[in-house]
């Protein structure tokens, strides 16, 4: 962060009534946002710096409204300034469900009121839960998506430091081709407001609420209307750890059961689909962070997200991309991308 950020900082806290607050930082982000916590005396938040031309506050501001306005545990917006990309948010502790987790707490509770959560949201008109001006996850955006696959992982491991991080045409058409052939079997399932990072870090128990509100939402701004699916596969199939695979089975019933008319072979396409994707997507992502942000500490995940997209593309209907990875992706290649060298 540079000094005139930092001054910048100080005079937005300034302009809300807190001036003088000690900062502490939060955990660090994927993206470009930056938490702080800032007290005062007794009194605590979070600041949210979205740096203006490469975040933009106005998203999380729409859904943690229409989260609000829902019944759900956003937090509550406290000050805002949009243009220079800063918000002062409620604080809503530190018991992340990654926290409890890795303190020893019993993982089925946790991921039940996770799974409640979705429930409760998803029995919602799909046209009360999106507010105006959150985008469809289009097929685009899915497989726009699911190419971070092709543009980074392959160059990595490959070891093609230097080329452009593109494949072959055909191959690269092959690879899109396929997704828009998978996709239509994905959406026989009804669409919601999918929250796109539903998983245990964005996830926090909060004391004394109850029901789905003693479940707090931390990150939700790349929100988007699509399949009820997503989410789900987002929180039991998580790339940052392992989830049993019995309470995976008795997650999704529980799902399916406030649910009936949901046609159980559809659900599990869906999710097979929407997972595999998802952890193509990841495993771009991930490589990005380290080789153009600098960020290394996340392609320790790379061999569970193989694991996953394994299972995933074991799925019957996944048959197409199972060999499009056997072929150009073959089980030598499913490494941890080496470090890149110099020159």
């Amino acid at each position: 962060m540079t000094i005139g950020r930092s001054a910048d900082i100080e005079r937005f806290l300034a302009s809300v009534g807190w001036a003088g607050a000690d900062h502490a930082t939060l955990a660090e982000d994927a993206s470009f946002r930056r938490y702080e916590r800032v007290t005062m005396a007794d009194d605590r938040a979070v600041l949210m710096d979205a740096p203006p031309g490469r975040e933009d506050v106005r998203p999380f501001m729409r859904i943690a409204h229409k989260l609000a306005a829902l019944g759900f545990s956003a937090p509550r917006i406290l000050a805002t300034d949009e243009k220079a990309g800063f918000l002062l948010l409620e604080d809503l502790g530190d018991s992340t469900f990654t926290r409890l987790l890795d303190a020893g707490e019993a993982p089925e509770p946790l991921y039940t009121l996770a799974t409640d959560v979705l429930i409760d949201l998803h029995e919602k008109p799909v046209d009360e839960v999106v507010p105006p001006g959150v985008d469809a996850y289009s097929d685009d955006l899915f497989v726009a998506e699911a190419e971070l696959l092709v543009q980074w992982y392959i160059p990595a491991v490959l070891g093609e430091v230097n080329a452009d991080r593109t494949v072959a045409d055909r191959t690269l058409k092959e690879y899109r081709d396929m997704w828009m052939r998978l996709l239509p079997l994905a959406r026989r399932v009804p669409e919601t407001l999918v929250l796109r990072d539903f998983h245990v870090d964005n996830l926090i128990r909060l004391d004394g609420r109850d029901g789905a509100s003693a479940c707090g939402l931390l990150d939700f701004q790349d929100a988007v209307a699509g399949p009820v699916t997503y989410d789900f596969v987002s929180l039991v199939e998580d790339a940052r750890r392992d989830v049993d695979d019995d309470l995976v089975v008795a997650l999704r019933d529980r799902y399916l059961a406030a649910f009936p008319a949901v046609d159980a072979a559809a659900f599990d396409i869906s999710c097979a689909i929407l997972g595999a994707q998802r952890h193509c997507k990841v495993l771009g992502i991930f490589t990005r962070l380290r080789d153009r942000d600098g960020k290394e500490g996340y392609l320790h995940h790379v061999p569970r997200l193989w694991r996953l997209l394994q299972r995933s593309a074991g799925h019957p209907a996944l048959a197409p991309l199972r060999d499009w990875l056997d072929v150009n992706i073959p089980v030598p290649m499913r490494i941890v991308p080496p470090p890149r060298s110099v020159g």
